[in-house]
């Protein structure tokens, strides 16, 4: 039987306690067996001004996930041709698995709103599950969404924290130290990544 992997997406530009707390709730309280932290380069919606580099994201992920074992950082994305589209990263990903692993997508309740503008969403659904988890966001799910076979809601608990939130108050010299896994905190301290 197929390993089913949810892949989790995003810049983790810092991974935080709430990516971690929503990547474990799904490993924990759904069908998927693991969680890939899919760390993307660079996203064809945001800027990549203040992206720290691809290495250092990733080791900050690294260290975020030792100690879990169902929880593993991928950088598959990093030697795809740029910007990363999820149905290029999906399609690669099966071309170089084999059977052995089923691929899905853990994706927010913003992100599911604007699916219907993502490249191939169509593709996306027609091989692909959806997890999505709840957010506060303005707008509507598409009605051909709601109650869909391949779209599974889990209730995971609502986190409202964002690395945008943590790199703002952590140049202005607030303690953030507690929204983010010790590794973490100590890797991003060291470097002295977000102050300037």
């Amino acid at each position: 039987m197929a390993k089913k992997v949810g892949l989790y997406f995003g810049t983790f530009n810092p991974i935080h306690i709430g990516h971690l707390a929503i990547a474990n709730h799904m490993v924990e309280f759904s069908d998927l067996n693991e969680v890939w932290f899919v760390i993307t380069p660079q996203s064809p919606f945001k800027v990549k001004q203040s992206l720290l580099k691809d290495n250092h994201r990733y080791q900050m992920v690294l260290e975020a996930t030792e100690g879990y074992p169902k929880l593993k950082p991928s950088k598959i994305e990093f030697d795809l041709p740029q910007p990363n589209y999820t149905v290029h990263t999906l399609a690669h990903l099966i071309e170089n698995y084999d059977d052995t692993y089923e691929f899905s997508l853990i994706m927010g309740e913003d992100n599911l709103k604007s699916f219907h503008k993502w490249k191939n969403h169509e593709v996306i659904l027609e091989n692909h599950e959806l997890y999505v988890y709840p957010r506060i966001s303005e707008g509507k799910i598409e009605h051909r969404f709601e109650g869909h076979s391949k779209i599974h809601k889990v209730n995971a608990p609502i986190m409202e924290i964002s690395s945008t939130f943590i790199r703002k108050n952590h140049k202005e010299g607030k303690n953030i130290r507690p929204l983010l896994p010790e590794a973490v905190w100590k890797y991003l301290d060291e470097m002295n990544f977000y102050r300037s």
